[in-house]
């Protein structure tokens, strides 16, 4: 499964967009389900109604929710970062556990934001 950031989904979206559809055409070569967090979904939400754009074609993706088991692993990784000198974001160690705890991939071009949650079970696409 590979799971969609906030930053992919708004070059994909955008239509004039080179880079989103690189991003598109190397998601459907992998020809693995795709999703977003709920995370992802409030962000690209906010973003597309802030800016009058329409939302319909999001509210499509499969969504991955927020559970117990993806707080506390959550927690354990904004911890391991921040001890380790390169804390990540609160909302990037959420989209991570809910990323890893379903055994995904995570589709980023933030890779600066995530590469310190790979030696903690994070996967890059």
């Amino acid at each position: 499964m590979i799971v969609l950031d906030t930053d992919v989904l708004i070059e994909i979206f955008d239509k004039n967009s080179v880079k989103g559809g690189e991003a598109l055409k190397k998601i459907t070569e992998k020809d693995e389900p795709v999703c977003i967090t709920v995370i992802n979904l409030h962000e690209i939400l906010y973003g597309l109604s802030k800016y009058a754009k329409p939302v319909k074609n999001v509210l499509r993706l499969p969504v991955l929710n927020y559970r117990k088991e993806d707080a506390i692993l959550a927690s354990e990784l904004e911890l391991r970062t921040e001890r380790k000198g390169k804390p990540v974001r609160r909302t990037d160690a959420m989209i991570a556990a809910m990323t890893i705890n379903n055994n995904a991939k995570l589709y980023t071009f933030n890779t600066k934001h995530f590469k310190p949650l790979e030696e903690h079970g994070l996967k890059l696409l």
